[in-house]
């Protein structure tokens, strides 16, 4: 029991330290590119990277919140059983869920310090 509370408070400190790192702010910034066009030449695969992040990221998070509803429905609807079974898969799905919600976030994070150095 004192293991599950433990992965209980760890996790909760994962989501909340994934929430603070993934908000995001509006900077109403000019770039060196908006002034004198691409000069690099990336911009097209900036932006089609960019949508394929954002398609997947969306796919991945309707997908999980359909299938969070139907784990829910078979916990209700199920014996003692199937309700430890389902309690047992359920915290790895969670953190793979929170990985897909955040995952947007972390890869624009990640690309921000790639862009620093």
């Amino acid at each position: 029991m004192k293991i599950i509370n433990f992965l209980k408070i760890v996790l909760v400190i994962i989501v909340f330290i994934t929430m603070i790192v993934t908000m995001e702010s509006v900077v109403n910034a000019w770039s060196l590119s908006d002034i004198k066009g691409d000069t690099t030449g990336t911009g097209d695969i900036q932006s089609a990277g960019n949508k394929v992040v954002q398609i997947l990221s969306t796919v991945g998070s309707i997908l999980s919140v359909i299938v969070i509803i139907v784990l829910g429905i078979k916990y209700m609807m199920g014996s003692v059983e199937e309700k430890a079974e389902y309690k047992s898969s359920m915290l790895p799905y969670l953190i793979g869920a929170a990985f897909i919600f955040c995952a947007s976030g972390i890869a624009k994070i990640i690309y921000e310090f790639a862009i620093d150095i």
